[in-house]
């Protein structure tokens, strides 16, 4: 009997070990794709005329172009209020995605890292909807470019690493911790 719990007592062990260390893989995998996410964000926000799109177009020009059938520069030409609107709305979308992806790092870096049930799931969500809103538009406007390819591989590694942390993998472990 000693020993039964002796053998459970260790392979409960390294059940909390690899969980920790596959948190820590899937922490860094978590911090870069937001990271890319915040890069985006602040390249859509300051310089948004260099985002590129499908051969090498800037993004905002592709997008409103593929959508609406219309020439970008022509709009420019007859109405240069109306592109600078636009222009104005794309730069919010950046600032909202600084905005997500900052906050996603904290709670990756401090409440995910100690391996708080809610942090995962405020991952999971916040990402699905940060992630998928833009993947959305890409695919209702028609523009899949470069930077789009990375939505796309950054919402997969978030879902394999949350899949590896999940926590009803810590074996109905009570209280709010998965470790």
């Amino acid at each position: 009997m000693v020993g039964d719990m002796k053998d459970a007592a260790r392979e409960f062990r390294t059940w909390t070990t690899a969980m920790k260390r596959w948190r820590r893989v899937a922490l860094l995998v978590i911090l870069i794709a937001d990271a890319g996410m915040f890069a985006w964000g602040a390249m859509a926000a300051l310089v948004p005329e260099r985002l590129l799109g499908p051969g090498s177009a800037p993004i905002l020009a592709a997008g409103y172009e593929s959508f609406t059938k219309g020439s970008w520069s022509l709009l420019a030409d007859t109405s240069p209020m109306t592109t600078e609107f636009i222009m104005l709305l794309f730069r919010m979308l950046g600032v909202g995605n600084v905005e997500f992806a900052l906050l996603a790092i904290v709670i990756a870096a401090t409440a995910f890292r100690r391996g708080d049930r809610w942090a995962w799931w405020a991952l999971l969500v916040g990402n699905t909807i940060a992630f998928g809103a833009p993947m959305t538009y890409d695919r209702i406007v028609g523009v899949i470019g470069p930077f789009e390819i990375f939505e796309y591989v950054g919402i997969a590694v978030i879902y394999g690493a949350l899949a590896v942390t999940a926590p009803i993998l810590a074996a109905g472990r009570p209280g709010r911790r998965t470790r």
